[in-house]
């Protein structure tokens, strides 16, 4: 059931990210993307403060919305929630290595994933 809730919010999150990369803006910046970043990180917020202060939030609205909605609508958003926990719970150099060690493994893993597509192509 769990796998559900995710599908379907995953499939919503995917369509919003999508609407969102239709719109017309001109400029060399992606901006689109730091907006839906934005955005996600502000909902998985919201969510995430919904779900702790509440505790009568179902799991399956959590699964769908923070774990659906936001991981289809941009996995950043999850990224930022776990940086930011490591943050609040004064796990600073945690918090510090995930956000230098994701950044750099990240774009390395875009150099070596390219590099690795002009060597099959």
């Amino acid at each position: 059931m769990e796998f559900l809730f995710v599908a379907l919010g995953g499939a919503a999150g995917a369509m919003g990210r999508y609407a969102i990369s239709l719109l017309s803006v001109k400029t060399g910046f992606p901006v689109l993307t730091l907006v839906t970043n934005i955005i996600g990180a502000v909902l998985i917020g919201f969510i995430a403060g919904i779900a702790e202060d509440k505790g009568d939030v179902s799991p399956y609205t959590v699964l769908f919305w923070k774990t659906g909605v936001c991981g289809g609508f941009t996995t950043f958003s999850t990224f930022s929630l776990e940086a930011f926990t490591l943050f609040e719970n004064k796990a600073y150099l945690s918090g510090g290595a995930y956000i230098l060690l994701s950044v750099v493994f990240c774009l390395a893993g875009i150099f070596c994933g390219k590099r690795l597509s002009m060597l099959l192509s």
